[in-house]
């Protein structure tokens, strides 16, 4: 695999924190994130199923792969160089409830920042401030 193209929620403040944190790894393999349900997604992945992607994570391979949830949150993590230890270790039965756990986790985060009925909520981007909050407490 020579490069893995990253579709991603921008209207989600954790996705877009995500995003950013992605960008500023060293990367084994290049990611290319890309927004989506963006004109751009639609013409690189023409007979994807672009609803799909923005309730769950998508993950392309440069050969039309396709990884979705979890696998597609540790296909991400094995494209890094300091977390690749740790991708073929949730890619394990021992692993794999810890990753599946994670990325619920992570869906739960989401939901509750875009608020009720899917919009905007307390730290989303209701206020123009499209940003992840900080822990409770």
């Amino acid at each position: 695999m020579r490069r893995l193209t990253v579709l991603y929620d921008a209207d989600c403040p954790l996705c877009v924190h995500l995003r950013h944190w992605l960008l500023r790894q060293r990367q084994l393999v290049p990611l290319d994130l890309v927004p989506a349900r963006s004109q751009e997604a639609r013409r690189r992945f023409p007979a994807l199923d672009h609803a799909a992607t923005l309730r769950e994570i998508t993950v392309i391979g440069d050969r039309g792969q396709v990884y979705r949830e979890t696998a597609a949150w540790i296909v991400c993590l094995w494209a890094l160089a300091e977390h690749r230890p740790r991708a073929h270790w949730l890619a394990t039965p021992a692993g794999q409830p810890f990753a599946r756990m994670t990325v619920l986790a992570a869906a739960k985060w989401r939901e509750a920042l875009k608020g009720p009925g899917g919009g905007p909520g307390p730290g989303g981007c209701g206020d123009g401030r499209c940003e992840v909050p900080g822990p409770p407490g």
